[in-house]
C-alpha cells in the first residue's frame, strides 16, 4: 500500500468510529458527564467542606485533574474494546480489513484512535463541568503536560481496550475486565487522595499501580506538584505504551483471537 491508500484505510475507520459517537452521543459522552457530576457533588462539594485543603489547594481543586483523567481512562478502554468487539462478532467487517493489505500496525491506529478521540473529548467536557464547582480558580501549571499526559493515557487505555476486544470470545468478556480490573487500578491510583495520607505499607502497593503515575503526572499539570518525579511518569507512560503496540501487534500478526 502506498501512502494515499495507507491514509485512506486509516481515515475510513477513525471516520466511521467518530460518527458512530456522535451519533449515539447520549451514550457515549453525556454518561461520564453525570457521573462527573455526582462526583464532584458527593467528594468535591459534600465532602471536601469537611476534609479541607490539600497540599496547598482545596480539596475540590485537588481532585479535579483525577476526575478528569477518571474520564479519560474509562471512556477510552470502552470505546475501543466495544468497537473491535462489534466488528468482530456484530458486523465482521473486521475479516474485510485482515484480508485486505492493511497492516498490523494501521489497524492498530486505526481502532486505538477513535478511543483517543473520545477519551480527550469526553476529558474536556468533565474539566468545563469542573467549572461550575471550582469556578475560575483551576489552576493550569503546564499546558503541554496536560495536553500530552490526556492524549498519551486515552492512547494508553485505548490500546488496552484493543487488547481486550481482540481476546474476547463474549460481550461478558468485554465488561469483566473494567470490572475486576480496571476498576480497582482507578479507585486506588490516588485521584481521591495524596499517596503521603496513606500508612507505609499502603504505599508500597499503590507504587505498583500503573495508574497512579499517570494521574500524577496529569495533576502536576495542573497544580505543579506530584507525589513521584514527573520524569517517573513520564518513562512509566511510554513503557506502557510499548508494551501494549507490541501485544496487540502480535495478536493481530498471528490471529490470536481473531481467526474462529
Amino acid at each position: 500500500m502506498n501512502a494515499y491508500q495507507l491514509w485512506i484505510s486509516f481515515y475510513t475507520m477513525l471516520r466511521r468510529d467518530i460518527v458512530r459517537m456522535f451519533r449515539i452521543w447520549v451514550q457515549t459522552f453525556l454518561p461520564s458527564v453525570v457521573t462527573s457530576v455526582l462526583y464532584f457533588t458527593i467528594f468535591g462539594t459534600i465532602l471536601g467542606s469537611q476534609i479541607g485543603d490539600r497540599q496547598g489547594v482545596s480539596y475540590m481543586t485537588f481532585v479535579v485533574p483525577g476526575l478528569v483523567m477518571l474520564a479519560i481512562v474509562t471512556t477510552s478502554y470502552a470505546n475501543t474494546s466495544f468497537m473491535f468487539f462489534a466488528s468482530k462478532f456484530f458486523a465482521r467487517s473486521i475479516d474485510e480489513i485482515l484480508v485486505s493489505p492493511t497492516p498490523p500496525w494501521l489497524l492498530i491506529a486505526g481502532f486505538a484512535g477513535g478511543g483517543v478521540v473520545r477519551g480527550v473529548l469526553v476529558g474536556t467536557l468533565v474539566l468545563i463541568v469542573s467549572v461550575f464547582f471550582t469556578g475560575l480558580h483551576l489552576a493550569i501549571h503546564n499546558i503541554l503536560v496536560i495536553l500530552a499526559f490526556a492524549t498519551l493515557t486515552a492512547l494508553v487505555f485505548s490500546l488496552a481496550g484493543l487488547v481486550n476486544g481482540i481476546y474476547a470470545k463474549s460481550i461478558d468478556g468485554i465488561n469483566i475486565v473494567p470490572t475486576f480490573v480496571l476498576t480497582p487500578l482507578v479507585y486506588l491510583g490516588g485521584i481521591f487522595y495524596s499517596i503521603h495520607t496513606l500508612p507505609d505499607w499502603w504505599q508500597a502497593i499503590t507504587y505498583a499501580n500503573p495508574l497512579f503515575y499517570l494521574v500524577n503526572g496529569f495533576r502536576y499539570g495542573f497544580l505543579g506538584m506530584a507525589d513521584v518525579s514527573l520524569a517517573i511518569s513520564t518513562g512509566i507512560l511510554f513503557g506502557m505504551i510499548v508494551v501494549l503496540v507490541a501485544i496487540n501487534w502480535y495478536f493481530i500478526k498471528t490471529g490470536l483471537g481473531l481467526r474462529q
